[in-house]
């Protein structure tokens, strides 16, 4: 029902509207502090229930279209506070819709509101009859509305209506102020987080530096950064592939975030660095800020890694070049060589292993960067002599220190790579130098490519890797297989490599003629003239002579 403004209170009226409106002023006045929004919403409904004098008050704000129950004093049902219905329906929604107040004597009979369903059978529950509703105005804005309501059948008098509108605009401040104050608190609790949290990243990167100066080592830096950010922290090496400008985070299966930054040094990409702790939402400001930390720290990982791989490529640098001279030198060392191993904690004299490794899957370049790192946990030397990965290591046990170098290389680079070692007598370390190199050829050409060894393991080879005993090579070579290799020579036939497949194949015709694709006649007629050169008997009296011979000659001669 529209209010009447002709209606005129009678005397009567007259003396209550003053009461009422000094209690009104009385009320507002309360309200004028500054406090929760909550408190303040129960505050504006109990001020109005006792103004009112009427059964119950409640107060409804709109929110994403719709009218919901905030705050109620006087109700019965509990479930009355999460009463909601569409802003257009209902008294409140004629309230909101005019901006006036509005009543109804009977609300489940009223047939001039949109009922909705829900809202009625509260009603019924709390046994709501008569309902006067006023609007809550902020700024010209209406922002919900306050209700008094009895539990029978009643007008409610102009007097009435202007006592609950005249509350409502004061109510209305309170709120406005109420929700000002709360606005005003969260920033402020926003600020100081953020400041808190700045101030923190400030500290981790002080820190850090802090870290470099007094000469600290990457994973100083990630282990401080774990304890600060919490979780763990990881630095990846170049394998990593992380080479994104910026920071990516993802979260897995079990919730664990990873967040990983990129190391950089202008355009070189030199690693990243990778951050894992439990997921959390809305970590907000804090975790934009770990993650700017996290950036930083990949600056200063930079300058880091650059700094020791300058010192490690000033040390291969010097290692390589006294490694060289010493090759070069020997046999025996000079005072000055002696005086500049000194200085790298070397005793010149322990020197004893040179060993060569190589890889099909690696330069020597990089072979000889892993072998640095092992022989100076030895107090040895290592760098590239000949184009060839070399190292000199102190060693009582050759053998076992090959098998060490090998297991140690072979986790480090990931692939197959053969070492092979031969002690120095006299500090002659270019004749052991010789000797393992070309032990390594001998090793690759049987197919020997993923073991540490001595040239020892191989002394049924030494004919051909070592150059002292050349001419026992070639007297044996001549005995066994060189009236073979002058008939090839002499006839362009090629009964040499005819015999090696048919040792290879353990003496089978058949497998030997497929191996050469020949017809199993022809290779008959070969053997036949290798019986010719060489005797009927050859199978017989001098068969593994024969074998090792066409074995080494292979060796010597791959081609």
């Amino acid at each position: 029902m529209t209010i009447d403004p002709s209606e005129e209170p009678d005397s009567h009226a007259l003396v209550r509207r003053q009461r009422e409106l000094a209690s009104l002023y009385a009320t507002a006045k309360s309200l004028t502090a500054l406090g929760e929004l909550d408190d303040v919403l129960q505050s504006i409904v109990r001020h109005a229930h006792d103004l009112m004098g009427t059964d119950f008050t409640y107060l409804s704000l709109v929110a994403d279209g719709r009218l919901s129950a905030k705050a109620a004093e006087g109700t019965i049902s509990g479930a009355f506070l999460s009463a909601t219905i569409p802003a257009g329906v209902g008294l409140g929604g004629k309230v909101l819709a005019t901006r006036r107040p509005q009543w109804v004597s009977n609300y489940a009979a009223s047939t001039l509101i949109d009922h909705d369903a829900g809202f009625d059978r509260l009603v019924v529950t709390e046994d709501l009859v008569a309902l006067l509703g006023v609007p809550l105005v902020i700024r010209d804005e209406v922002v919900g509305a306050l209700f008094a309501a009895d539990r029978s059948e009643r007008s409610f008098h102009p007097g009435e209506i202007a006592l609950l509108s005249a509350f409502a605009d004061h109510a209305a401040v309170a709120l406005d102020n109420a929700r000002l104050y709360e606005e005003s608190r969260t920033a402020l609790r926003e600020l100081r987080e953020h400041v808190a949290v700045v101030e923190r990243a400030q500290a981790i990167h002080e820190t850090l530096t802090g870290v470099v100066l007094q000469g600290g080592t990457p994973a100083d830096v990630a282990q401080l950064l774990a304890g600060q950010l919490g979780g763990t922290v990881v630095v990846l090496d170049r394998a990593a592939g992380h080479h994104s400008g910026r920071v990516t985070t993802t979260v897995d299966a079990r919730g664990v975030a990873h967040s990983v930054a990129p190391i950089r040094a202008g355009d070189s990409y030199l690693g990243a660095l990778s951050w894992s702790r439990e997921a959390v939402a809305e970590r907000g400001v804090s975790d934009d800020m770990d993650l700017r930390t996290l950036e930083r720290a990949t600056h200063i990982l930079g300058l880091l890694i650059l700094k020791e791989r300058a010192v490690a490529d000033a040390s291969e640098r010097l290692s390589g070049e006294l490694l060289t001279e010493l090759m070069v030198g020997s046999p025996g060392i000079s005072p000055s060589q002696r005086t500049r191993a000194a200085a790298r904690h070397i005793d010149a004299d322990r020197l004893t292993l040179v060993l060569v490794a190589e890889s099909p899957a690696l330069s020597s370049t990089d072979l000889a960067r892993h072998l640095h790192d092992i022989a100076r946990d030895s107090a040895g030397l290592a760098g590239e002599h000949l184009g060839r990965a070399t190292a000199i290591v102190p060693s009582t046990d050759d053998d076992h220190t090959a098998e060490q170098v090998h297991r140690r290389l072979r986790r480090a680079v990931g692939v197959p790579v053969a070492v092979v070692g031969e002690r120095a007598a006299g500090h002659d370390w270019a004749r052991a130098f010789s000797l393992a190199h070309r032990c390594a050829s001998v090793m690759r050409a049987i197919g020997h490519t993923d073991r540490g060894v001595t040239t020892a393991r191989y002394a049924l080879y030494a004919l051909i890797f070592d150059t002292e005993r050349v001419r026992e090579l070639d007297r044996f070579l001549e005995a066994s297989v060189g009236p073979l290799v002058d008939y090839d020579q002499r006839r362009g036939t090629d009964l040499v490599g005819t015999l090696s497949a048919y040792y290879d194949h353990r003496a089978n015709v058949a497998a030997t003629a497929r191996a050469l694709h020949v017809h199993v006649n022809t290779l008959l007629k070969r053997l036949d003239r290798v019986s010719d050169v060489l005797g009927a008997d050859w199978r017989s009296e001098n068969d593994l002579e024969l074998q090792l011979g066409l074995q080494l000659y292979r060796l010597r001669d791959p081609g």
